[in-house]
């Protein structure tokens, strides 16, 4: 193991034991079974070979799934490599598929609304999608695209190596955390993937529909920069 991958380690580690420490763990099991646990672990999520360029040029013009049949653009994500905080959503729209940007279209502006209320700037985060190209008719993904898709997300994540997830909407939750929990039972707490705090809560695209959700999402918007160790007040 060279240093790079050893600090990853300890990076890894850093940023399990603050979860754990906010979900209010105070002591580890070190019996067997937890060692066996510990163990299985998948430690893809720890290494930090591949940049975002390198992951854009294998992703290529990709044709591993039939939306390459109806898409415009392949829409990779964008912001700050490095960053703490990263927003993933579902699939690309009608503006994002035109653009190769994700959300730029209402639900991004919206998004924009969001990022700033938490006193964040759009290039100090990063924002992605479960899938990278739109479906027909914004329909869900379909389970085999998101199969195909999704290991994609994961090096991007293994690349930014952020310390925060954002899961917006059910797709994007329901992917993170391996469940089929409704996205309303699953927002507003804290959960795991590889080693980074996960939070759900709706996606901007729900909200336009369903403005008296907003509250719910400014108090999970809430929880996220308490866990951040960002000041409400700004």
């Amino acid at each position: 193991m060279n240093s790079r991958e050893l600090l990853a380690v300890f990076d890894e580690v850093a940023r399990t034991l603050k979860m754990q420490r906010r979900m209010g763990v105070r002591g580890f099991d070190c019996g067997q079974k937890a060692v066996e646990r510990l163990a299985g672990w998948d430690r893809g999520l720890v290494q930090h070979s591949e940049s975002l360029d390198a992951i854009r040029a294998d992703l290529g013009q990709c044709t591993r799934c039939p939306l390459a049949e109806t898409r415009h653009n392949i829409v990779f994500g964008e912001g700050n490599p490095q960053a703490r905080l990263l927003f993933v959503g579902e699939a690309p729209g009608f503006e994002e598929d035109k653009s190769g940007r994700p959300f730029v279209g209402a639900a991004g502006q919206l998004l924009d609304k969001i990022i700033a209320a938490i006193h964040l700037k759009r290039n100090e985060v990063y924002i992605g999608n479960i899938i990278k190209c739109r479906p027909p008719r914004n329909r869900d993904p379909q389970p085999d695209e998101i199969h195909t898709c999704f290991p994609f997300l994961k090096r991007q994540i293994a690349a930014i190596s952020p310390e925060f997830i954002c899961a917006m909407g059910r797709h994007a939750a329901q992917t993170l955390l391996g469940t089929t929990a409704p996205i309303s039972r699953l927002r507003g707490r804290f959960y795991e993937f590889g080693g980074i705090t996960v939070l759900p809560t709706y996606h901007p695209a729900y909200l336009l529909h369903n403005p008296d959700q907003k509250r719910a999402v400014w108090e999970d918007m809430k929880r996220l920069m308490e866990a951040m160790g960002i000041d409400h007040a700004g």
